[in-house]
């Protein structure tokens, strides 16, 4: 997917090279080409951030829990 991406910036790029002046290739890049393309990899990103947090969450848990191994001070 990353190939896809770079390839894309890449056309988009070369797009804005070609605008005739700064401004316009600046927003050419922007607008066609990086912020959708952030857009499109945070949608798609989205299902491994749910893996992700909740294979944590697990570990997490799996952690946390007392298992009366810990010799604490009595009160």
């Amino acid at each position: 997917m990353y190939v896809i991406a770079i390839g894309w910036l890449y056309v988009t790029l070369l797009m804005a090279a070609t605008e005739a002046n700064l401004t316009a290739g600046v927003l050419t890049f922007v607008l066609y080409g990086a912020a959708p393309l952030a857009l499109l990899l945070w949608l798609f990103g989205t299902p491994q951030r749910r893996r992700r947090r909740l294979s944590r969450e697990v570990i997490d848990d799996a952690v946390g829990k007392d298992d009366g191994a810990d010799t604490r001070r009595d009160q």
